[in-house]
């Protein structure tokens, strides 16, 4: 069996666990920091003439073209949370593609697959 039949990667959940023990130490280090992080988030996120739902689409693209694992995680579970669909993803995906060429082919079915693993979790809550 190839490395690829055998191999499965965790594109979510996987990354936030990898990441959270070096973010809580650095959090620790720099709280300040954090807070005004924190702060900002919390006012581009927050509903006004876009709902949160498409914020999330609008993050989970950016954190694609951007290359940013942790990001993709962070925003694919916000879209879950949010309630977008795989078709809403896809589509906000394609778009991401489209802009970014041939490294939006490889980014994004990574943050498809994050989506998907989040939105799974999800629906089994309600």
């Amino acid at each position: 069996m190839s490395d690829s039949e055998t191999h499965t990667h965790s594109y979510g959940k996987g990354v936030q666990a990898e990441l959270r023990d070096p973010a809580l130490a650095l959090r620790k280090a720099i709280p300040d920091v954090y807070d005004g992080f924190k702060a900002l988030k919390d006012a581009a996120f927050t509903p006004g003439a876009l709902d949160v739902k498409t914020k999330e689409l609008i993050a989970l693209a950016i954190a694609t073209a951007s290359h940013c694992d942790g990001c993709i995680a962070s925003h694919a579970r916000g879209a879950a949370r949010a309630k977008a669909t795989e078709a809403e993803v896809a589509e906000a995906l394609g778009v991401c593609i489209q802009m970014m060429g041939g490294p939006g082919t490889v980014y994004a079915p990574r943050a498809f697959a994050a989506f998907r693993e989040f939105a799974e979790s999800y629906a089994s809550r309600t």
